[in-house]
């Protein structure tokens, strides 16, 4: 038995060869296990950050459900404040750092190495460190539930909010170990985060197959290598900050201690230059999967390839320079209110190229309503949403009005939930065939879907008019008469139709594990080499190291007489 198959002698003596999965053998548990502990796989270590990604997912979902309970009626006494606390810190920490990054993580070690025709990543054990140090930090920083006072106190789980805003952070304020476990644990996560982008840096530069240039990348792995390039400069500035922090709560210093000549101002401005380009670091891989999605169910090439890479490099470019949006209430000075104003405009412009590029491939195109491309097209409607919000925050006066309100909340969720997750969603019905050979139930694809864009456009759509109504974000609760009731209430029951559609996107994936339909190498007819292989793909990925000629190589060998397909 070769590893990931099994060898079956047939009565003419031919040997018939087919993938199996682990835990199939008789015994084979514990060598599945061992094996995912060392393995150095970039497919497995994909599989692994994604899967770890959705466990995180479920438990900051079921926070946020304990969230929006307490939040359902007024004067609410269902949680404890203090306990709120640490679930709106968790919820929000745990849903950018543990869920965002290890799942567009998992998706660049899963995809990037295969679409450019290599065998591996170009530091196999440099990528097993990165998941390592990830996992790690995740577990610790739920371990803070179980440390400290005790569990009926919720331990020592942070408590400070996700952006932990100095002087909460202090000794004064935070005593016990709450602010130690979200600092090293993040910073932790970082130094992995750090290690895997250097990875698919060095991959895409140095691994690329014959043939394959620059100009004939997939977007998928033009967009990653701009998403790794965006983590090496946007992560150091919160590891700093970080490390500043512990000398002040350790060894005296006074980084952010007002009172003795520091800043609290100081903290907002570390950690927002690393705060805002960390959205489109975890949005521009939702860029890549439609870049790769829409064209294969429209079943035309994407509409102006030269200009979606320009319009990603102007994205990661500008996003360095718009972080004091996030602080326009602080006090800056007109002319730095102004010039942040303007920048955060300007971003509006390449992210617009894209939605424009992407209505440009559908229209006139044969689509094709699979669940990948139901969530995409969603997405289309929810990111427009997001972006024109966050315009209208971009206006200081505006502002200054809305700043720290539940519009601003729902412009983060229309952003991270109706962009981000939704591509997470189609990428997953996309690539699943690939990674495991089957295909996931459509008919319980559509009911996740729908049920979860309703119960998502129920909750998010009215924290926008409760924002304008005055309600501001990070209350335990609030007091009956202020017009803040409906909206509460509606948003509280949009999570119930969104945890159903969760759980039934979780039975899917396990259902679909073992009876569904069998995919087959190339299922949707698509273009790019990792549907060139097998699926699953074997260790190797390739017996043979393929040869591109295009930017659309296995189109070119199964379609040799298409002339619409024959350019560079």
């Amino acid at each position: 038995m070769a590893n990931g198959t099994t060898t079956t002698a047939t009565d003419d003596d031919d040997f018939v060869i087919t993938p199996t999965r682990p835990g199939e053998e008789k015994g084979a548990w514990s060598a599945w296990i061992q094996d995912l502990l060392f393995t150095v796989d970039h497919k497995k270590l994909g599989l692994m950050y994604i899967g770890s990604g959705l466990l995180f997912f479920v438990v900051a979902g079921l926070m946020a459900t304990l969230i929006r309970a307490q939040l359902a009626f007024p004067n609410s006494h269902l949680i404890a404040p203090d306990v709120y606390n640490r679930f709106f810190t968790m919820h929000g920490t745990a849903m950018v750092f543990m869920v965002g990054m290890p799942i567009i993580f998992g998706m660049a070690n899963y995809l990037v190495p295969i679409m450019i025709g290599a065998r591996d990543m170009a530091f196999p054990r440099l990528n097993a460190f990165g998941f390592w140090m990830f996992f790690f930090s995740g577990w610790f920083l739920y371990f803070s539930y179980f440390a400290g006072p005790g569990l009926y106190n919720a331990g020592s789980a942070p408590d400070i909010g996700w952006f932990a805003y100095s002087p909460l952070t202090a000794k004064a304020f935070s005593r016990g170990h709450s602010s130690d476990y979200w600092t090293l644990s993040l910073l932790s996560s970082g130094i992995g985060s750090m290690a895997t982008a250097l990875n698919i840096i060095v991959t895409t530069i140095s691994l690329r197959c014959k043939g394959m240039t620059l100009g004939r990348m997939p977007l998928f792995v033009w967009t990653f290598l701009v998403v790794a390039f965006l983590v090496i400069l946007a992560l150091p500035p919160l590891s700093a900050c970080q490390i500043m922090l512990i000398l002040d709560r350790y060894l005296g210093a006074k980084f952010f201690d007002t009172q003795s000549g520091g800043s609290a101002v100081l903290w907002q401005h570390f950690f927002w230059i690393f705060g805002h380009p960390e959205v489109y670091i975890l949005i521009l891989p939702g860029f890549a999967a439609m870049n790769e999605i829409v064209p294969v169910f429209s079943r035309k090439p994407i509409f102006g390839y030269p200009i979606m890479v320009g319009a990603n490099v102007m994205i990661a470019f500008i996003s360095l320079g718009v972080w004091a949006h996030h602080m326009f209430t602080v006090g800056m000075t007109s002319l730095g209110n102004s010039f942040f104003a303007i920048s955060t405009m300007l971003v509006a412009i390449p992210t617009g190229i894209k939605i424009f590029n992407w209505i440009g491939t559908m229209y006139g195109g044969k689509i094709r309503f699979e669940m990948p491309m139901i969530f995409c097209i969603a997405f289309l409607f929810q990111f427009l949403i997001a972006g024109l919000t966050g315009v209208m925050l971009s206006v200081a006066p505006f502002d200054w009005q809305l700043s720290d309100s539940y519009f601003v909340v729902a412009h983060f969720h229309y952003v991270l939930i109706g962009g981000l997750l939704y591509t997470i969603f189609a990428s997953i019905y996309y690539w699943y065939p690939k990674a495991f050979g089957r295909m996931m139930s459509h008919k319980i694809g559509l009911w996740h879907f729908w049920l979860f864009t309703i119960g998502f456009h129920l909750t998010f759509g009215p924290q926008h008019i409760a924002g304008f109504l005055g309600m501001p974000r990070r209350i335990y609760t609030y007091e009956a008469g202020r017009g803040w009731e409906i909206w509460n209430l509606m948003s509280s029951i949009g999570v119930i139709f969104q945890l159903a559609g969760v759980l039934l996107f979780v039975w899917n994936l396990i259902y679909s594990y073992r009876k569904g339909k069998i995919a087959g190498d190339d299922p949707w007819d698509a273009w790019t080499l990792e549907w060139a292989t097998t699926s699953p793909p074997p260790d190797y990925n390739f017996e043979k190291i393929p040869e591109v000629r295009s930017r659309r190589p296995l189109w070119d060998l199964k379609h040799p007489d298409d002339p619409d397909w024959k350019y560079e």
